[in-house]
This record gives structure tokens, sequence and C-alpha cells, in this order.
């Protein structure tokens, strides 16, 4: 059975933000095509794990990052790399729906005219098509130039995840992105994240251990800015093999 590439990984990761240790030696590997969970108690650095792999973090004055972060065998930390570049590798979803202050079209037309220099009817072809990925051509083509606002929120998080695979990254990173939605909305989330797994590397931050069995091929456990296991989702869920995974899976932490 051949070993299953490994998109990214971390390297004695660890984070702090004004000398609040948060992330603490972190050793991860993310298995590429593949949706990959990391789970935990609120509060354990879920969030600012995700955030660290596409350089988000960097927006803090107060944060200080020692380690690696290698993605396709690149240390994403060293100095020379542009940070832009890193970012466009890297969609984001996150746990409540940020469209741009303009129009349906627009929001996902964006990227594309940045980075792509997209236009035309080409323009128009792309953004059908990423509309069409997310399930929402149907519900949106008569209103396309219409604002992204006045959309669900459901709809919007769909949009975003439109916006987000229009400039074609490797990865998709989602910070909780059902917590604010209805459990329909949050359904057809998840139905999406599995579809695009196919295409894309995702990493999926979640607090609710129901979520993670429905949707996991990995799993990351973490507890108070460890790494405690990690592994096939199969192996985690069913035989945990340290003792706080088996108190988080059943229920006693979180």
């Amino acid at each position: 059975m051949n070993q299953p590439k490994y998109q990214i990984e971390t390297k004695n990761l660890s984070i702090s933000y004004d000398a609040h240790n948060v992330i603490k030696d972190v050793n991860i590997r993310i298995p590429a095509k593949q949706l990959t969970a990391i789970i935990g108690p609120s509060g354990c650095g879920k969030t600012t794990l995700l955030k660290s792999f596409n350089r988000l973090l960097d927006l803090r004055e107060d944060v200080k990052i020692s380690g690696k972060i290698m993605v396709d065998g690149i240390d994403i930390l060293g100095p020379r790399l542009d940070v832009p570049d890193i970012r466009k590798k890297m969609g984001l979803l996150s746990q409540k729906p940020y469209p741009l202050p303009m129009s349906i079209y627009e929001n996902v037309a964006y990227g594309l005219r940045i980075h792509h220099q997209k236009k035309g009817e080409e323009l128009d072809r792309i953004v059908e098509q990423c509309l069409k990925e997310v399930g929402l051509w149907s519900e949106v083509k008569d209103r396309l130039h219409e604002p992204a606002t006045g959309l669900s929120v459901g709809q919007q998080q769909r949009l975003c995840l439109a916006r987000a695979i229009a400039v074609k990254p490797e990865v998709v990173l989602c910070d909780e992105p059902t917590s604010a939605l209805d459990p329909i909305a949050a359904q057809q989330i998840e139905k999406l994240l599995l579809k695009l797994k196919k295409e894309y590397t995702v990493v999926l931050v979640t607090h609710t251990l129901r979520q993670a069995k429905r949707v996991a091929d990995y799993v990351v456990y973490m507890y108070f800015g460890m790494v405690i296991e990690q592994g096939p989702a199969n192996e985690i869920f069913n035989n945990p093999k340290n003792p706080e995974t088996k108190a988080y899976m059943s229920g006693e932490i979180g």
C-alpha cells in the first residue's frame, strides 16, 4: 500500500500571543486530497493552528512563531516567501460567511480578476462553473448582479466557498464553517466538502464530534495547545490509543 502524500506538515511548531503559549511543539501531517478534521475542546488552539497554514497570524503584532510549516515540502515561514502566493494556495472558509460588499457575480469574480487576469466570457464561464460546484447556480442565476448580502446565511457561506475555489487553491481551510448555519444549510456544506476533497486537500476545524465522524478521513486531536493523537479517522474514533483521546470521544472531556 502506497504511503499517502502529506501536503502540510508542521515540525516543532510553537505559537504564542503576548508570551501566552497557544500551540506547543506541534508535529502533524495532513494528507493530500483527504478531509482532515482538527478536533478538541474549545480554546485548545485549533483555529490558531489552522490560521498558521495561510500566514493569517502575520496580521497580529503580538504573535511569535517557531518551528516549521511545510507545504508541498517548502517551509512557508521562510523569510523570502511571497505571503500572497501562500494565501492563494489556501482557500479559507470562516465561521461566519463574509461576502464582499458587492454583487453575487463580483464576489466570485474578484479573485479571478486579481490573480488570473480573467475577463469577458471566460470570466462568466468560470463564475458559473464555481456557483454550480457549490450548488448555488440555480438559486442565483437570475440575480447575479444583486448584492450578495441579500442571500441567506447558508447561501452566503456557499458563495464564500465558490469564491475560495475560484482561484484554484490546493487546500481549503475551514474554521467551523457550519456553526452559524441551520441544520439543512450545514448539511449542504458538509456534502460540498466531501465532494471537494476529490480535488482539494480539505482541513476542517470542528468542535462537533458528530460532524467529524461523518466527514473525516484523517483526524488530529488537540488538547491545551498540544496534539495528543492523530491518524486515520477509523483508528482515532474506534480505537484511540491515548487515554485523553478516549476520554474526549466518550464525552468526559469537552
